[in-house]
This record gives structure tokens, C-alpha cells and sequence, in this order.
């Protein structure tokens, strides 16, 4: 299978002393123990653990058992292994006896789909196929994909026909299909760290394609969390710091359908492809699952409607950068 395209936020992570720590402390974890090392993926974007623990082997059991949880969560979640539930899901148009965590995820999609009027859509997947297509063609036409084309696609779009409870999900409309890569990493995120506080983890910054932290680092300090516009960039121009909070960061500049770059993954599912409000948004809130969806849907909206959800949503605060590289906080 070719190597699956990365919706990946644009974000980098900073730690105030060594390197850069995804997993900092663990209970009396000390600085100057060896550190447990992994890295890998989850739902196609790098992902890092750094366990620093008194007792390695310890460090080390726990370590596996997350890397179990995360292979088993994105054998729900993914798009790129054609026996996902997902997959699954969207060939058939419907699925019985649906895994919990699926459930959990479109309840989610539900709340931020109706809290952002629809801006936050994961049945935007048919549009995203749509323009995918259209630019693998060598003769495609620069300017994308007919309007008729994109208003038909727009038809199969809507997450009110989406049918879901804990025994069946099904589409109601032919031809739909889901992405979860606006949340599906925010979850997983959150999945682990709701492991790690079961066995006691109190300080820890955890990675798994969104960020989280939970409590402060050992040291009582915030967090610090770098941000960039690029996912490569070395160089933050932004550190926000971060105690018990999610955060996660929305920028067209991580994926372009076009060579020229005028067509991002970031899309619209009520007017298809258009220009993006913001160079970068960096949405914070209690869990990464929510920090994750709004990120995406805050980059549609134009500042006084993004301000007005904030000013009416408890626990979100976002920093938006426009194209003059102007940044602004709203919280």
C-alpha cells in the first residue's frame, strides 16, 4: 500500500530542559534516568513516547501496553487498512454491533458538528476523495475539480444522516463515507491518557498526533509546547505553556492537493474547497478529542463568529495567525 498522505497538525514540541520529551515524568521519575524510547505512528502521523520511570522494567510494561492500545485503536479509526471498522463502515454504508470507541468518537463528532454549525464534518470524506482524484489526473484542471462536480459531492455531505447508537451505525444518504482524522488522534491521545492516570502518572505530556498534558512537569513548571507552521519546523515562533490541557494546531500549510498550492486538505463541508481564514490556528481545551475538532472547524469561521462559540464554550481558548502573520488570542 502506497504511504498514506498525513493530515497531520502543524506542531512541534518543546521541553524546558532535554530534547524533546513526549511522555516527561512518570510518578518520582528522575532526570537523570535512562528513558524508555518508542516511536511510530498513529493514524499515519509520527508519534513519540519517552518514559522516564524509577523502575525501568515497569516503564517498559507500560510502554508495550501502549503501544497495544494504539494499534488497536487504529484498527477502528484508520482510512489507510482497508480491515478497519472504518473501512469497513464506509464500504457497506452501515455496521452492527459498532466497537464503543467508534460510538464514543461520533458522539463527539455529533457535539462539535452542532457547536460549530456544521463546520466540523467528518462525512466531508467524499469531497476529499473528490479533489484527491481530480489532482492525480496529468491534465487536471488547475482551477480544481466543476462546480457541478463539487455540488454533487456536497449532496452526500451532512452528518445529520448519520444513524449511530451502541448497536448499529448506518448512512442515510448513498455514496457518504466518514474521515475521523479530524478527532480520531485527539482520542487516541486522550485513550492513553486516561491509561497512564490509571497507573498513577500525575506529570506527563503525551503525543499520540494531538498533545495533552496532564498536570504540570515534576518540577511544577507548565509544559511548553512549541509551535510551528510547517510539522518539519525546528524553530518555533510561538511556546505556549500547558498544564492539564489539550492542545492542537490547524494549518493549511501541511498538505496541498495542487502543486500550487492553492487547494489545502483543510476543506469546507458546506462550500467545498476555499482560502483559509488563518495561516494557523491552535485551539486549547480539556481533551484532545475536543481540541482536535475545533482546531479544524475554527480555521472555516471568520473571527467574530469563532469568537462568539468561544465566548458560549466552556474551556476553549484558540491563538489565530492571519496571513500577515499577525497573531491574536481569544480565550
Amino acid at each position: 500500500m502506497a504511504r498514506p498522505i498525513s493530515r497531520r497538525r502543524a506542531i512541534s514540541i518543546m521541553a524546558a530542559a532535554a530534547g524533546l520529551p513526549l511522555l516527561g515524568t512518570l510518578g518520582a521519575a528522575r532526570a537523570s534516568l535512562s528513558p524508555v524510547i518508542w516511536r511510530g505512528q498513529a493514524l499515519g502521523a509520527p508519534a513519540k513516547l519517552i518514559l522516564n520511570h524509577p523502575d525501568k522494567a515497569k516503564a517498559e510494561a507500560l510502554l508495550r501496553r501502549v503501544v497495544t492500545e494504539v494499534e488497536r485503536l487504529e484498527g477502528i479509526f484508520s482510512l489507510y487498512r482497508p480491515s478497519s471498522t472504518l473501512c469497513e463502515l464506509n464500504r457497506l454504508g452501515a455496521l452492527p454491533t459498532p466497537p464503543q470507541e467508534l460510538v464514543q468518537v461520533l458522539n463527539a463528532c455529533h457535539a462539535a458538528w452542532q457547536t460549530t454549525n456544521g463546520a466540523f464534518d467528518p462525512t466531508i470524506q467524499p469531497l476529499w476523495t473528490l479533489y484527491a482524484r481530480h489532482f492525480s489526473l496529468p491534465d487536471a484542471e488547475p482551477t480544481g475539480p466543476s462546480a457541478r462536480d463539487v455540488d454533487q459531492v456536497r449532496s452526500r455531505i451532512g452528518f445529520d444522516a448519520v444513524r449511530f447508537n451502541g448497536n448499529r451505525i448506518a448512512f442515510s444518504r448513498p455514496g457518504m463515507a466518514l474521515t475521523l482524522n479530524g478527532i480520531a488522534q485527539g482520542f487516541i491521545t486522550d485513550a492513553i491518557v486516561d491509561m497512564l492516570k490509571a497507573e498513577g502518572v500525575t506529570s506527563s505530556l503525551v503525543d499520540m498526533g494531538e498533545n495533552r498534558a496532564i498536570g504540570s512537569k515534576e518540577d511544577g513548571l507548565p509544559w511548553r509546547v512549541g509551535l510551528a507552521d510547517t510539522e518539519m519546523g525546528l524553530e518555533p515562533d510561538t511556546v505556549i505553556d500547558l498544564v492539564d490541557k489539550a492542545i492542537a494546531t490547524t494549518s493549511g500549510a501541511g498538505f496541498h492537493f495542487d502543486r500550487d498550492g492553492r487547494f489545502s486538505h483543510v476543506l469546507d463541508p458546506r462550500r467545498g474547497a476555499v482560502p483559509l481564514t488563518y495561516r494557523r490556528v491552535t485551539t486549547i481545551a480539556p481533551t484532545a478529542t475536543m481540541a482536535d475538532a475545533f482546531s479544524t472547524a475554527f480555521s472555516l469561521m471568520d473571527e467574530a463568529t469563532l469568537r462568539q462559540l468561544i465566548k458560549t464554550t466552556s474551556g476553549l481558548a484558540v491563538y489565530i495567525v492571519d496571513w500577515n502573520g499577525r497573531q491574536t488570542y481569544i480565550g
